[in-house]
């Protein structure tokens, strides 16, 4: 078959002013692209005819850093985001305790600076709540996470580093308590979390995701079913990348090939969060004295999975967020590539999960070495300014990069994107939502104007960026020949950003001759998915979309 979308608007850069395209469905490639008038030509020759009706059609979202199945379990779980206190985090536990009936209760995102409380719940009180159940209830970051007494019991927790007592676990004793509490899930509850997650993130126009998984993440089961889910041709791509420290090309090879991955990379940790404060910080966290957070990995560590996954001709990478773990990555990048020469390192194009408090200077380091960014810009638009959760930890000045030995500002997306590097947008879901659209806002919008982009930059880092990442230079955009990859949007107008502040921020003036965007200042209604595709298969459809037999 062959479908013409027709009547809309469709971002492509072979034609700004294109409003139509046709998709061979048999071969779920894009046949044609061009504007009404010609569509007309081909009305009569294919099998549907797709009325837009001025809707936007855009490649799909690529979200490059997400956990697939423990997203599909916040989803179905007890979701502490909007609770206030820890009475009312209780009450929910509680409540689903009662429909569990006996069974593990997953009770994720609580931040304790939204509690009037001050403070997180207790294992004590999980156990009163659950009447002595299996409860995992994880902090936002996923860092950290308050446990009951018979999770920390089956575990092991309380006798391994991060036992910070009261059922609070970080480091070792989180690791422990998480990875107790995924073996609990059944088979079929963990593939119906994946599904669930999966439908989740082609509802918010996403056709490709990057699983992070490992170990101590998911589990080896857990990893093959997400992989093996992007493949079956309903619901978006998926493309792993596994957490696994290897020292040799030949372990790297092994590795990757046992475990179906595209990398070993993603959250292979050198530290932590900024929320859990077990980010490595050059100097102790403002609301903690004396602590400066947590070193997983050590430069040579670094050095020599970076080395190995670069002769192996793999993608290396590692999570890192505080100033002093990303002194240890590009130390450990920059002495890799002295072993195995800077052009083996550099054509591995290897990668960084979120990278938040990186100077300049490191990131032109990175830069020359191909190092990619894959970044979060809803954590800057959830915790960053002068009052977020990052100044509470680090301070104000810090945040902005302003103190003696600073980075400089947090999340600095402007700075990479001047010295070329490939930034690919993600959510880290469950920590964020799927919400690609709002990525691309909080771009736009970042808290610290030296570091705002374009909306045109920040939207191809969510589409064609998350490509890169991921190795492949011809995907993430609509021409002749390439995948149907593609979402439908509802918009409003659709503007285009002027690159100079000081004049009008937004036109709708078609003359530029740039494919317009929908308007994404603060206030303004972000689109509406109507359908995705995915090579060539409709993986969501709201039925807004009805077409009807060409003739």
């Amino acid at each position: 078959m062959t479908t013409l979308y027709r009547g809309g608007f469709v971002y492509t850069p072979i034609d700004p002013f294109a409003n139509a395209m046709v998709v061979d469905d048999a071969t779920g490639t894009i046949a044609w692209i061009g504007g009404d008038d010609a569509a007309a030509v081909h009305a009569g020759a294919v099998d549907e005819v797709v009325e837009l009706d001025g809707a936007l059609v855009t490649p799909a979202f690529v979200d490059a850093h997400a956990h697939v199945s423990q997203t599909g379990a916040g989803l179905r779980g007890v979701d502490l985001g909007t609770a206030r206190s820890v009475a009312e985090a209780l009450s929910r536990i509680e409540d689903a305790a009662r429909r569990e009936r006996g069974r593990p209760v997953y009770a994720p995102n609580w931040d304790q600076g939204n509690w009037a409380d001050g403070r997180p719940h207790t294992g004590a009180e999980l156990d009163r709540a659950t009447y002595g159940g299996v409860v995992y209830s994880p902090r936002v970051d996923g860092h950290s996470a308050v446990i009951s007494s018979a999770l920390a019991t089956a575990s092991g927790a309380r006798d391994l580093p991060g036992w910070e007592g009261e059922g609070l676990v970080t480091r070792d004793a989180h690791h422990a308590a998480r990875e107790a509490f995924n073996a609990a899930v059944t088979p079929a509850q963990r593939q119906a979390d994946i599904d669930l997650a999966l439908r989740t993130a082609a509802a918010a126009g996403i056709g490709l995701v990057h699983e992070n998984g490992g170990r101590t993440l998911s589990g080896t089961d857990d990893f093959a079913e997400v992989l093996a889910a992007g493949e079956r041709g309903d619901g978006p791509q998926t493309i792993g990348y596994w957490a696994q420290l290897v020292s040799d090309e030949q372990e790297a090879r092994d590795v990757a090939a046992l475990r179906g991955a595209h990398g070993l990379a993603g959250d292979l940790n050198i530290d932590g969060s900024v929320g859990s404060r077990t980010a490595h910080l050059r100097r102790p966290y403002a609301d903690r004295e004396g602590h400066t957070g947590n070193a997983y990995l050590t430069v040579e560590q670094v050095r020599d999975h970076v080395a190995a996954c670069s002769l192996a001709g793999l993608q290396a990478g590692f999570h890192v967020i505080g100033d002093a773990g990303v002194d240890t990555a590009v130390a450990g990048f920059e002495a890799a590539a002295e072993l195995v020469g800077a052009p083996v390192v550099a054509r591995a194009r290897h990668r960084l999960e979120h990278l938040e408090m990186v100077s300049r200077d490191g990131i032109e380091r990175l830069a020359r070495l191909g190092v990619s960014a894959s970044v979060q810009p809803a954590f800057d638009a959830f915790w960053g300014g002068d009052s977020g959760m990052y100044a509470a930890r680090l301070g104000a000045d810090r945040v902005h990069g302003r103190g003696e030995g600073d980075a400089g500002p947090m999340n600095p997306f402007a700075w990479m994107m001047a010295a070329g590097m490939t930034l690919a947008l993600g959510s880290d879901s469950p920590v964020t939502p799927f919400a690609p659209w709002e990525a691309v806002r909080a771009c736009v919008n970042h808290h610290d104007e030296s570091q705002r982009v374009s909306a045109r930059s920040a939207f191809l880092a969510h589409t064609r960026g998350g490509w890169r990442a991921a190795g492949f230079d011809d995907r993430g955009y609509l021409d002749l020949g390439l995948p149907a990859t593609f979402a439908v949007w509802q918009v409003g107008d659709l503007v285009v950003q002027a690159p100079d502040d000081r004049i009008q921020t937004w036109s709708t003036d078609p003359r530029s001759g740039t494919p317009g965007l929908p308007d994404l200042s603060p206030g303004a209604p972000l689109p509406v998915c109507l359908r995705t595709s995915v090579r060539g298969r409709v993986v969501h459809d709201t039925g807004a979309l009805t077409p009807s037999t060409a003739g």
